[in-house]
């Protein structure tokens, strides 16, 4: 197995299945993207062992099953997908992104009011002085 690399569209979509459910054979994932994805289930038996030698997931047997789980953290998958938008979309400007999701959706109000106390949290921990 190879280390854990940045996971296709298609691949998170596996994964947002398997984080949701824990563990799932191939036909459970299959049964749970067909009707948002056109796929066949011998593709997703493809994309899942190529998955693994990525390091995204690992499987163990039972009876003839492959029983998959993710060994990608969701919180770390999307930290490393963000960071990789940011530096090659964005040539490192936050606020280009920020303004970038803006023009593509309008934040709700409790988007808004949590976006505004993450600003505040940066900014204090900006002026507390280093140890």
């Amino acid at each position: 197995m190879t280390t854990q690399q940045t996971p296709t569209h298609r691949e998170l979509d596996i994964l947002k299945i398997l984080w949701a459910h824990g563990e799932c054979t191939v036909r459970e994932v299959y049964e749970s993207i067909r009707d948002d994805v056109p796929i066949v289930q011998n593709t997703v038996q493809a994309m899942l062992r190529t998955m693994e030698e990525k390091g995204l997931v690992q499987h163990r047997t039972v009876g003839r099953a492959f029983v998959y789980s993710p060994t990608a953290k969701k919180d770390r998958t999307i930290k490393q997908m963000v960071s990789k938008l940011l530096d090659t979309a964005f040539d490192g400007s936050v606020d280009q992104l920020v303004q970038s999701i803006f023009s593509l959706r309008a934040p709700s109000a409790a988007e808004l009011n949590r976006l505004q106390e993450l600003i505040r949290s940066q900014q204090s921990s900006k002026n507390k002085p280093q140890k």
